[in-house]
């Protein structure tokens, strides 16, 4: 059984099916606690589906997975155009719905469900990085 799992995907709807299926079968594989496999593909879907849907241009998107003793670290990289999600400060979820902004809900989610998040630029690369909590039961 390997503890880690890197996949290179065109930047397709389609693409984030075979991504979510293939981290439950790692998250089967690693025998995660239901509640930490919940949030691996949650958050995996949102950040895959963010490339898929606003990356204009980006030609791939690849994602690593390693599982340590304590902690999984996910990690997606795209060639689109720069753009820090973690930038957009934090999303006003006390307003209504007519007096929100669109979109960063999905960033709000991985802020509140990972055990930290990290974005950075690199080689021409978005890279982002979350680390959940592998025993959270």
């Amino acid at each position: 059984m390997t503890d880690t799992l890197h996949l290179r995907l065109a930047p397709e709807a389609a693409q984030v099916t075979t991504l979510l299926d293939a981290l439950e079968a790692y998250a089967e594989a690693q025998e995660l606690p239901m509640k930490a496999a919940s949030r691996l593909v949650l958050l995996a879907d949102e950040l895959a589906a963010n490339v898929v849907m606003h990356a204009r241009g980006a030609t791939f998107f690849a994602v690593d997975v390693s599982r340590g003793p304590d902690a999984v670290t996910f990690t997606l990289t795209d060639d689109g155009p720069e753009y820090d999600p973690l930038g957009r400060g934090e999303a006003n979820t006390s307003a209504s719905l007519e007096e929100r902004a669109l979109g960063g809900l999905g960033v709000h989610f991985v802020e509140k469900l990972a055990s930290s998040s990290h974005w950075r630029r690199e080689g021409g690369h978005n890279i982002f990085t979350i680390t959940l909590d592998a025993a959270a039961e």
